[in-house]
């Protein structure tokens, strides 16, 4: 089974829970997929790089549909050269963003899944999962009036195929076309390609109590204290991943 999450993360927050066994956890789900997880072929121009990961501040459960959801945050990067002649006038490009679920959707992005009744959920969720007969996962980079021009609309579709594009993104004002700077076509697995699952941030004290922020000072703030610890560990373990994800 393809399994391209980051496990580092999700064993820490692990080991951050087991000793500290008081602090309840907080569910977030994770989406991630790279390049590494399809077979790509290039219909316009060459992309041949790409990464997107997605912290959505809501567990993860079956029978949901996600329709731009509470987001945390959102990385990714598209790598790629152009054909000559595209809107932008580039001949390569190395796309990468990290924002915050705010500025994803004000910049005129979207997402957009629902997972099936049926998934079991346990092992993540593979695209096999996903409800619907054509498109069943949409990420939509989409980008107004920021100068930019590649932002991607990836799609997946229930029979194995998708596609990785420019969406239609408006630079200055004016819209261009999906694909008019590049367009990938991907291949893959559906029951054996792994998106999305759940990963557990431990809650301090003083939060999951509803206490006052001095609520430490007689001793009893050892919790909250570890519990901003785990998390610290947890935010450094997904930015190592984000690393060595852009590195490969």
């Amino acid at each position: 089974m393809t399994v391209r999450i980051p496990w580092i993360a999700l064993a820490i927050s692990s080991l951050v829970l087991l000793l500290a066994p008081n602090v309840r956890a907080q569910q977030t789900t994770m989406f991630f997929t790279s390049n590494n997880d399809y077979t790509l072929t290039n219909t316009f121009s060459d992309v041949g790089l790409f990464n997107i990961e997605i912290v959505i501040d809501a567990p993860l459960e079956a029978g949901t549909a996600y329709v731009d959801p509470p987001i945390t945050s959102v990385t990714y990067q598209v790598q790629g050269e152009l054909e000559a002649g595209t809107p932008s006038g580039f001949t390569a490009f190395d796309l990468q963003r990290e924002i915050t679920g705010e500025d994803f959707y004000a910049q005129g992005s979207s997402l957009s899944f629902e997972i099936d009744p049926a998934a079991v959920i346990d092992d993540g969720v593979q695209v096999s999962e996903l409800v619907g007969d054509e498109v069943v996962f949409t990420f939509n980079g989409r980008e107004m009036d920021t100068g930019r021009f590649h932002p991607a609309l990836f799609e997946l579709r229930a029979d194995g195929t998708g596609r990785i594009q420019n969406s239609n993104n408006a630079p200055a004002g004016e819209a261009i076309d999906f694909g008019a700077e590049y367009i990938t076509d991907l291949m893959f697995d559906a029951g054996n390609t792994t998106l999305l699952s759940t990963v557990s941030a431990p809650i301090p004290p003083d939060e999951e109590d509803g206490g006052d922020e001095e609520a430490g000072d007689d001793g009893g703030g050892g919790g909250g204290a570890f519990g901003g610890f785990g998390l610290a560990l947890l935010a450094a373990a997904v930015g190592a991943t984000r690393r060595r994800q852009r590195a490969s």
